[in-house]
C-alpha cells in the first residue's frame, strides 16, 4: 500500500531579529557572523505564541490546504523540544482546536531537531497499515538560545504540518521510502528545568550532524538504488546555511537543487520545523513528476531520509492557504531589548 503526503501547513511569526542587532549587544563582529553561519536574521514568536499555537497554525493551514475533513485525522504527533508543559501534552490541544477529537490517537515526540520527522513516519506506519485514516506530523519550536550564546544568533520560531495519508488519488507527494540512522551522540541536550539547552561547540558538526545525515542520506540512496541526479531538489537540516549546504555538496547535489528550500537564512533554525519548512518550501514550487530527497537532523542523535515524489494533486491545493514565502514576506522587526522582552529573557524580581 502506498503512504504519501496529503496536505502541508507553515507558520512562521512575522517578528524578526537580525544578526546585526544580537552581535551590537555582546560585542561580537556581525559580518563574520552571518557570513560564516550564512544566517542574516531569525524569526522571533509574538508575546502569546508558544509551541502549541504555532503548531496549530500550521495544522490549520494543512487541512485549509486540501479542504478535507478534520475527523478522518486519528493520530496526531507533535514533536518539539520547547513544549509548554512538561506533564501535559501539546497534541491533544492541537486536536482539539483543529476539531479532530475524540476518536483518535495522539503523543508529544522529542528528539532534538527531528522529532518532527520521527512524527511522520509513525503516521505512515499507522496509515500504511490501515490503522488509522490519516495521520497528522507536526515539527513545531520556539527554540531558546542562552544570553550570548552562539546558538542566540540562529534559534528562532516556527512549525510545519503535514497530513499523511494511504489514498492515492489524495496524494500530493508520494513517500518512495524512508531510512534513519541514530546512535547516542550528546552534541546537544538539556535537562528538565533548565531555561536553555548546552552543546558541545564545534563537537555538534563532524560527529553529530554530518556523521547521522550522511549515514541516513547515503543509507537511503542504497537502499533505493538512487543518486543525488536522480533528484530535482533536496532538503536538509538547517542549524544555520553552512551545514546543509557543505552536506549537499558532499552529497552531489548542486546548490540549485537546495535553494528552494534552505530558509534558514531569513528565518533561522525552527528546530523540529527546520527540514519540514524546507521541504514545504520546495513544494511550493515543485512541478509534478518531481522528486525531493530530504534529511532531517536532530542532536542526541539522529537523522530520517525521506524520497518523495511529486504528483499532480499539488498543483490543486497549494495556493489554498500562504506560503512559505508570503509568510516569510514582510517582517516586523525589533531591537534586542524588544526580543528579549519577547523570548522571556528579562525576569521580574
Amino acid at each position: 500500500m502506498s503512504v504519501g503526503i496529503v496536505s502541508y501547513g507553515t507558520y512562521i511569526p512575522k517578528f524578526r531579529i537580525k544578526v546585526e542587532d544580537i552581535a551590537k549587544v555582546w560585542g561580537d563582529n556581525a559580518d563574520i557572523l552571518s557570513a560564516g553561519l550564512m544566517v542574516n536574521e531569525k524569526s522571533v514568536p509574538d508575546l502569546d505564541e508558544d509551541t502549541v499555537t504555532i503548531a496549530v497554525e500550521a495544522a490549520r493551514a494543512a487541512i485549509c490546504r486540501s479542504c478535507l475533513d478534520p475527523s478522518r485525522i486519528e493520530a496526531i504527533y507533535t514533536g518539539s523540544e520547547s513544549h509548554p508543559y512538561a506533564v501535559k501534552p501539546t497534541s491533544t490541544i492541537v486536536a482539539e482546536a483543529v476539531e479532530a477529537t475524540p476518536e483518535m490517537t495522539a503523543a508529544d515526540l522529542e528528539f532534538a531537531c527531528k522529532a518532527g520527522s520521527a512524527g511522520m513516519q509513525a503516521c505512515m506506519g499507522l496509515v500504511q497499515s490501515g490503522m488509522a485514516d490519516l495521520g497528522l506530523a507536526i515539527g513545531s519550536d520556539v527554540s531558546q538560545g542562552a544570553p550570548g550564546d552562539a546558538l542566540e544568533y540562529t534559534a528562532a520560531a516556527g512549525g510545519a504540518a503535514y497530513i499523511i495519508g494511504n489514498k492515492e488519488e489524495e496524494m500530493v507527494a508520494i513517500i518512495e521510502d524512508t531510512y534513519s540512522f541514530t546512535t547516542d551522540t550528546p552534541d546537544f541536550w538539556r535537562r528538565e528545568g533548565m531555561p536553555y539547552p548546552e552543546h558541545g561547540g564545534r563537537f555538534t558538526g563532524e560527529p553529530g550532524y554530518f556523521k547521522h545525515v550522511l549515514g541516513a542520506a547515503k543509507g537511503l540512496m542504497n537502499k533505493l538504488g538512487t543518486s543525488a541526479e536522480d533528484y530535482d531538489y533536496a532538503v536538509f537540516h538547517q542549524p544555520n546555511g553552512k551545514f546543509p549546504s557543505r552536506v549537499a555538496k558532499m552529497l552531489g547535489f548542486s546548490k540549485e537543487k537546495i535553494a528552494p528550500g534552505l530558509v534558514v537564512t531569513r528565518l533561522g533554525n525552527t528546530y523540529s520545523g527546520s527540514c519540514l519548512m524546507g521541504i514545504a518550501a520546495t513544494l511550493d514550487q515543485a512541478k509534478p513528476g518531481d522528486r525531493i530527497f530530504a534529511t532531517a537532523f536532530g542532536s542526541g542523535a539522529g537523522a530520517d531520509a525521506f524520497s518523495f515524489r511529486v504528483t499532480d494533486k499539488i498543483d490543486k491545493i497549494r495556493d489554498k492557504a500562504p506560503r512559505v514565502e508570503e509568510l516569510l514576506a514582510n517582517p516586523v522587526y525589533m531591537d534586542y531589548a524588544m526580543y528579549a522582552k519577547h523570548k522571556g529573557k528579562i525576569k521580574r524580581a
